[in-house]
């Protein structure tokens, strides 16, 4: 009788051939963004996150370049310097937090998870930064942390949520979560849906092997408040999930 081993023991001739460009990528990868971190935290310390967002653009466009990624960034002409946007993206990959700060045309600030501000020097950068915290396993607390958000939306600030909530594991959008939408309602701002295509395929969540392409991020039409401000948070989800479906038919 013969044994077959599973699937994932077999020996893959292409896993094995992506092994040593994924290493080198990683390494020249690495060692950029240990540069590049160690510039944006010392810049951070003397200023501002808005004043420094154009000295990140540049680095986290030249960190994809150096890893093997062409992004493509499409529909920004849609935005509008000095106005704040909520954006409203699907999540693909890791890479998403870099691709983002290189293709969004103004300077914003995410709510991300609360364990992030724990890591030591990136909590620091990321708080300086302006990122929000929020903690989903409190009610309480989360609903503090939107609060913060809508009042930063207020104060001018853009903000970048992946309502989602976590990567995606099979390169397809999965449900949103409601919290996003309850601030958008709250923050009466124009939302702007995103697609990001390409990094599932670059680096999907599991995985630590790269595979150098292209990547595009596609912003869509703003969605005015005075277009959403009846919807309930099912109907405003299911906006913003059709026009992210536009989106992906609408880019060539």
């Amino acid at each position: 009788m013969t044994h077959r081993l599973p699937s994932s023991k077999r020996f893959d001739p292409r896993r094995a051939a992506a092994l040593p460009g994924s290493i080198l990528l990683w390494t020249v990868g690495g060692l950029h963004f240990f540069w590049a971190f160690t510039l944006i935290a010392a810049a951070l310390t003397l200023s501002t996150g808005k004043r420094v967002f154009p000295l990140v653009h540049r680095l986290m466009r030249m960190q994809l370049a150096l890893m093997g990624v062409r992004l493509r960034v499409e529909g920004a002409e849609h935005l509008q310097d000095g106005r704040p946007y909520l954006f409203m993206g699907n999540h693909q990959s890791l890479f998403d937090l870099i691709a983002l700060p290189a293709a969004l045309p103004v300077h914003a600030v995410g709510v991300e998870a609360d364990y992030h501000f724990r890591i030591p020097l990136w909590g620091h950068l990321i708080r300086r930064w302006g990122n929000i915290p929020i903690d989903r396993a409190s009610r309480q607390t989360a609903i503090a942390s939107l609060e913060a958000a809508r009042c930063a939306l207020t104060a001018g600030t853009s903000i970048v949520i992946l309502p989602e909530g976590h990567r995606t594991r099979s390169g397809v959008i999965g449900p949103f979560k409601s919290g996003p939408f309850h601030l958008a309602l709250a923050a009466r701002v124009d939302i702007v849906p995103f697609v990001i295509e390409g990094l599932f395929a670059y680096n999907p969540k599991g995985d630590w092997r790269l595979r150098p392409g292209s990547a595009r991020l596609s912003f869509g039409r703003p969605i005015s408040p005075e277009t959403y401000q009846q919807d309930s948070i099912e109907a405003l989800k299911a906006r913003v999930r059709s026009a992210m479906d536009t989106i992906g038919k609408e880019v060539p």
